[in-house]
């Protein structure tokens, strides 16, 4: 009889290489916000896969990369903390690339991971290159690598490769019961997905640096005797300029991603969903550690 596995996976790598993308296909469902735009996930994330013989639990953590103001500096730190009391370590990175000063980053800090902690290299985006240009990269992103890894080429977006990356997973996970239910898929309250779920909404259509000078307050969450759902939310933005650009002419940009939003928070809930969402400003927030404290980011001292 196969003995269970259980444990817990920090996914990391530099902003958009498909970090919440592979848990998703991973789980089967969506779980945590995605979008083309780096700087998605805000946030630590638990994706809990539970099969037969083991329960992965992938800690998706924000992109690491060069911070330009105090919210990049927590990301970043956010991202770090999830690397420690972990079972094992998958390092996403983007195979339609080169290696960046980013990688570097990230290389020189998994260097100081326990020698005991598995490490596992994937090269995602894979389908997106030529075979022999893959290999390549593969050798470029193998030089980094600061210790014994095994290495995968994969596509989150195609499926490609994923057996095979969570077969890996699941072998280098220690022998032990379940931590959570089997019916648990993550956890976050579906009223902090949903904010999640808008912000990625604003990454979708909105252009340019607008939407990473925004946060989303959900203000109300109401369960309705049909089942169904109310959701109110705020959406903060840094100047007075950006606030028109949310909006948009006679409110058609707001309505265009209330609507975007509406529909991922309903796929995500399996139920009817009124969403009403507004815009205020909020000068300079990701620059601000009280006002950053009050959404949750918190600065911690070296």
């Amino acid at each position: 009889m196969t003995e269970f596995r259980s444990g817990f996976v920090a996914v990391i790598g530099r902003p958009n290489v498909g970090k919440s993308t592979l848990i998703n296909a991973l789980l089967g469902q969506k779980v945590a916000a995605v979008s083309p735009r780096p700087q998605t996930t805000r946030r630590t994330q638990l994706g809990i896969l539970t099969i037969d013989s083991a329960q992965v639990i992938f800690v998706d953590t924000p992109g690491l990369h060069t911070p330009r103001h105090k919210l990049g500096e927590i990301l970043n730190q956010t991202a770090e903390e999830a690397l420690k009391d972990v079972d094992s370590v998958l390092w996403l990175v983007d195979a339609s690339t080169d290696p960046t000063e980013e990688d570097r980053m990230i290389a020189s800090r998994l260097s100081s991971l326990p020698v005991q902690t598995p490490l596992v290299l994937a090269l995602n985006k894979a389908d997106l290159i030529q075979a022999e240009a893959l290999e390549a990269r593969l050798k470029a992103y193998q030089a980094l690598v600061p210790r014994e890894a095994l290495t995968l080429s994969i596509s989150a977006a195609t499926g490609s490769g994923l057996d095979g990356l969570l077969t890996a997973l699941i072998e280098r996970l220690p022998v032990r019961p379940a931590e959570f239910p089997e019916d648990q898929i993550t956890d976050l309250y579906e009223r902090e997905i949903a904010a999640d779920l808008i912000r990625e909404a604003c990454l979708l259509h909105l252009r340019d640096e607008v939407p990473h000078c925004i946060v989303v307050r959900v203000d109300q969450f109401n369960e309705r005797e049909n089942g169904n759902a109310y959701i109110a939310a705020t959406l903060f933005v840094e100047r007075e300029s950006q606030k028109g650009i949310v909006i948009g002419q006679g409110g058609a940009m707001l309505k265009k991603i209330g609507s975007t939003a509406r529909q991922e928070i309903e796929a995500m809930s399996g139920r009817k969903v009124f969403l009403a969402l507004r815009v205020k400003v909020l000068e300079g927030w990701r620059n601000k550690e009280e006002l950053l404290r009050r959404f949750g980011y918190r600065l911690k001292r070296k």
